[in-house]
Order: C-alpha cells, then structure tokens, then sequence
C-alpha cells in the first residue's frame, strides 16, 4: 500500500509539471474547435495562465485549461487593468505604415496632432462623434470610409462623398447636416473595398474605431476631451 502511494504521488508530481503551455494550448484547441492559441503566459497568479486566442482575445486557464476564465484581470495596488494593457498592446497598430491615401485627409489649426478614424455615413455613433471630432484644434483626421455591410446603402453614400468635387465637404454635409453630395456619381476610382479588407485586417469590427499616432486604439463615440486625452497621451 504505501508503495503505490509513493508511485501515485511521483506520477501526480509528474504530471504537475509536465502540465502548462503545450497542454493548455492543445486543450483550448480541441475543446473549443476552430479556436487558435497565439500565445499562452504565465500571470502574477499562481497557476493562472494568460491565453491569447485567435489574435485578440484574452482569456484566463488554469495549468490544464480543465477551468477557464473571462473576464479582466485588475491589480488592486495601483488599479491598473492588466487585460487592458496587454488587450493595447495586441491591438496596437503601427500608425505611420496606415494606407493615408485611402483616406479623407481633414486638417484643422497647424494639423500637428494625428488620428485616424474608420468611419460609416450611416452609423448613429459615428455621426454622434462628427461634432465632438470638430471641436478638436491643431489636429489632421485621416477618415476612413468604412461601410458596414448591414448598412445597406453605406457603401453607395460613402462612393458619393469620395467622387465628389470636395470630398471634406461632402463628408461633413452628410455627417454634421445629414445632406447627400450633389452632382456626384459612385463610378470614380475609390478606396472602399480596399478600405474593407483593410479593416478586416486590423480586426475592426465596428465604427466609429479611431487610431492614435501611437498606436493605440478607442472603439465607440467618445466626447471631445476624451479624444484630447488620448492625443496628449499619444504625444501630439
């Protein structure tokens, strides 16, 4: 008897420590199919893993991923929200390698601060951001027109604000007057569709999502001295 215990305890033991990355990774995988493990981490937690899945999710495993957790993970000394931090840097986007000419390039002031905003004409959040984004001073936008295909008649609008004879002022008679460009067709060259794949590609799931010359993204309509914050945070 007490020599299977002492075998029991040196396979337990064994087991233990074979147990972590590769297990969890291979676990995930097979319990929940079609996900990818990018990455797995270990946390200032004891036997708590950071596991990131299909490019930009984070979750939380035990050593087996037998037990999983989702939610943000805080460290209460100094309130700072370790999911947020690592969930910035996942997402963070190398500002100046933006396609800039796929872009409405709108200058106010000097035009010294950079942002980036992947935009719908038809998105009630985005046309909610449009006078927040006006009040801003000394700061260049790269909109990014961005239809979202549920918006069926987005994409016709968003061709007609690039096809006009002034773009800027096409964009800010739809968005701030909600007036249509006149005079305008849809069938000029325009960056829509290579607009969509690159959306895609940066994993922008929905609109308004600005990009700051950091790299540092913010989803949703935000009021103007949140946007402040974030472009001083940015360094511009």
């Amino acid at each position: 008897m007490r020599l299977f215990l002492t075998l029991l305890a040196t396979v337990l033991v064994t087991t233990a420590c074979s147990a972590g990355e590769s297990e969890i990774r291979k676990n995930i995988e097979a319990r929940f199919p079609g996900a990818k493990v990018d990455s797995v981490n270990k946390t200032p937690i004891s036997g708590i893993y950071e596991v990131v899945v299909d490019g930009d999710q984070i979750i939380y495993s035990d050593s087996s991923a037998n037990y999983v957790l989702v939610g943000e993970m805080l460290q209460t000394k100094d309130r700072r929200s370790l999911t947020k931090e690592r969930m910035d840097k996942l997402t963070e986007v190398k500002f100046d390698s933006l396609p800039f000419d796929q872009a409405l390039k709108i200058v106010r002031g000097n035009g010294s601060r950079k942002m980036a905003v992947f935009s719908d004409v038809d998105c009630p959040y985005c046309r909610k951001l449009e006078p927040e984004l006006a009040k801003l001073q000394n700061v260049t936008i790269y909109n990014f027109l961005y239809p979202l295909p549920f918006h069926k008649d987005a994409g016709r609008k968003s061709k007609l604000v690039w096809c006009s004879k002034d773009p800027v002022k096409a964009w800010e008679d739809m968005m701030l007057r909600n007036k249509e460009p006149e005079n305008a067709d849809t069938d000029c060259p325009n960056p829509i569709d290579a607009n969509l794949a690159l959306g895609q590609k940066l994993r922008v799931q929905g609109t308004p999502a600005m990009i700051f010359a950091n790299g540092k993204r913010a989803p949703g309509y935000m009021p103007a001295d949140r946007i402040e914050a974030m472009l001083a945070e940015a360094g511009n």
